[in-house]
């Protein structure tokens, strides 16, 4: 009857499954308080970010500004170019920014002759003619050894000229002279007195370098990659024959080769650079541009 207790005895050990009971692994439910993650996925206070719907209600804002553009048009367009109008100034040669001239041809309807292909507007009645051969037409380009056509304005009216954004500059000679390379030049008052020259040496491309001497009065633009730089001459002054642009008519040019390999080799290249000597007398100028061949 004795050994019937002890089964009790195995009751209370069955206490001890009530411990069981407390298998806290419900502790691992409040683990599960990463439901305290699930606070973190308040990221639906992303969804408070969602409210960019917030945006969608700029949106309709945007609309209205299509709105404005609708009506006001005009206006609208007109205040953002604007910036870009024609520049008037009753001058014969207007820059109309850093790439762009207009030349007014005038009552008198004074010729003027520039590089074939660089009008990209004109107004008025403007004649446009081509110069035949012997150069009062053509300048052989020292780049790539092909001739440079020049074209003859006349008329009334106005012509817009440009060639290939590259940057522009008018120089007014008053008596004065000034070599330019014929590689430079835009377009020039016909009243202009002017004279092709060749600069000979080994190594330039077209075997030639071709420069035009203008004298008297009236005005020439010129053309550059980049922002020119204006330097006196020194003795000690020379510069890549592909490089200079212009420099003083007194100035003497002497063509000197120095050995050493071109950034961009070519087929036929010696890899031998040619550079220009200036000498003149102080006061004497050379141009020349961030860009070479």
């Amino acid at each position: 009857g004795q050994t019937a207790p002890l089964p009790p005895g195995y009751g209370q050990p069955q206490a001890p499954q009530a411990p069981q009971a407390p298998t806290p692994p419900p502790g691992y439910g409040q683990p599960t308080a990463p439901p305290g993650y699930g606070q973190p996925t308040a990221p639906p206070g992303y969804g408070q970010p969602t409210p960019p719907p917030g945006y969608g209600q700029q949106a309709p804002q945007g609309a209205p500004q299509g709105v404005p553009s609708g009506a006001p048009q005009g206006a609208g367009v007109t205040a953002a170019l604007q910036q870009f109008r024609e520049t008037p100034t009753g001058q014969r040669w207007t820059q109309q920014n850093k790439k762009l001239v207009r030349v007014d041809l005038g009552a008198e309807g004074q010729p003027v002759l520039a590089r074939q292909g660089s009008m990209v507007l004109y107004q008025g009645k403007v004649d446009f003619s081509y110069k035949g051969a012997g150069f009062a037409g053509r300048v052989v380009g020292n780049a790539t050894g092909q001739e440079m056509q020049l074209m003859r304005c006349t008329g009334k009216g106005q012509v817009f000229l440009a060639d290939n954004s590259a940057m522009l500059h008018p120089i007014e000679l008053q008596g004065d002279a000034v070599c330019v390379s014929a590689e430079n030049v835009l377009a020039f008052d016909e009243s202009l007195h002017y004279e092709v020259r060749r600069i000979e040496g080994h190594g330039i491309p077209g075997g030639a370098l071709f420069t035009m001497q203008f004298q008297g009065t009236g005005t020439i633009v010129v053309k550059t990659r980049g922002v020119p730089v204006v330097l006196p001459v020194t003795p000690t002054t020379f510069a890549d024959c592909n490089a200079v642009v212009a420099w003083s008519a007194a100035a003497q040019v002497v063509v000197s080769s120095q050995v050493r390999m071109r950034r961009n080799s070519y087929a036929g290249d010696t890899g031998e650079s040619v550079n220009l000597q200036f000498r003149a007398a102080p006061g004497s100028f050379v141009v020349v541009q961030p860009y070479e061949i």
